[in-house]
């Protein structure tokens, strides 16, 4: 098991635990009581722990290596995978990954980034960040969805949208900006979930939807901590001041209106427990298609506008007429 610096606690008391497990494999000393009192320690510190989540330890929880990523849920949810490749322009872009897709006798389009699960797979999908040919096979998929009036379901874990200069010179703000522009006029259902890291436009590429969820310890930021850390302050030290500036948890997205709903996770997180949290998704996700199904084409996309239009706080303040000198 892989414990992050907020889980020292747990760690110890884990390896207590399979020193007493040790101990009563060798038959010399009966310490089930032992091991079942301290099982039920663990229990209780660790709903201590995740009880009183902060901003920042949710931020590490998003990037915890053994989380589950697109592909994993991609595996657990659909009946049937069958995975389409490139934007038809450049390349196929590994860092998204997408096609068409059976949950439970309901044919989806379904698409996200991918991570990569050791070092070597996650170079191999440039640790989820997208190129623009990603977003445009993005978009191919989505229009393939409207054709055939499939369901469009985006999950969304990405530290951002690829910086390089390369991804500048093929249009990287055009690829997303035409995304946004094409989903929300996409005359068909779509569900986006961020299920880690949502950060800034290389998020917002893929997750335009009429249900937009989080998963209880992702996050959703035009910025990660540690950037916003380092324009403020110039260095990375105040991350964790940052993280609850931001203002970047499920809770703080759905008090401000920005999503529809938060995805709770297994005690300890989805990586505690994965086949579990995908069942979890699935049904969300079951939900929300059904719920969408009852509209129709043009009432789905008022809708869809109107949800984003009503987005944010703003005043007007009329501006005095300029009186002649």
């Amino acid at each position: 098991m892989v414990f992050l610096e907020f889980e020292k606690p747990l760690e110890i008391l884990y390896e207590q635990l399979e020193k007493l497990k040790e101990i009563g494999a060798s038959g010399e000393i009966d310490v089930s009581e032992s091991i079942k009192a301290l099982e039920t320690k663990i229990s209780e510190k660790r709903k201590e722990l995740y009880d009183h989540l902060t901003g920042w330890q949710r931020v590490q929880l998003s990037r915890h290596p053994e989380r589950p990523y697109t592909l994993f849920y991609i595996n657990q949810m659909c009946n049937k995978f069958i995975e389409l490749h490139g934007d038809r322009y450049v390349k196929d872009d590994k860092a998204i990954v997408g096609g068409l897709a059976e949950i439970d006798g309901q044919t989806v389009v379904i698409l996200g980034h991918q991570k990569g699960t050791n070092t070597k797979m996650r170079q191999y999908r440039n640790f989820g960040m997208a190129n623009p040919d990603g977003y445009r096979k993005a978009l191919r998929l989505m229009k393939i969805a409207e054709r055939f009036g499939f369901p469009v379901i985006t999950l969304i874990d990405t530290p951002g949208a690829y910086p390089g200069l390369e991804a500048e010179e093929r249009g990287q703000a055009e690829a997303i900006a035409r995304n946004l522009f094409e989903m929300a006029q996409l005359k068909t259902q779509i569900i986006c979930v961020i299920i880690g890291e949502g950060a800034s436009g290389g998020a917002i590429g893929i997750g335009l939807g009429d249900r937009v969820f989080m998963l209880e310890n992702s996050w959703y930021s035009v910025i990660s901590p540690e950037n916003c850390s380092t324009i403020l302050w110039r260095t990375w030290d105040y991350k964790e001041q940052a993280a609850e500036a931001l203002k970047l948890t499920a809770e703080h997205m759905l008090a401000n209106g920005l999503i529809d709903g938060i995805i709770p996770e297994p005690l300890g997180g989805a990586h505690s427990a994965p086949e579990e949290m995908a069942q979890i998704l699935k049904a969300a996700i079951k939900k929300s298609i059904a719920e969408l199904k009852e509209l129709g084409t043009e009432e789905l996309i008022d809708a869809r506008v109107d949800k984003y239009s009503n987005m944010g706080m703003y005043e007007y303040v009329p501006v005095e007429a300029k009186t002649e000198e």
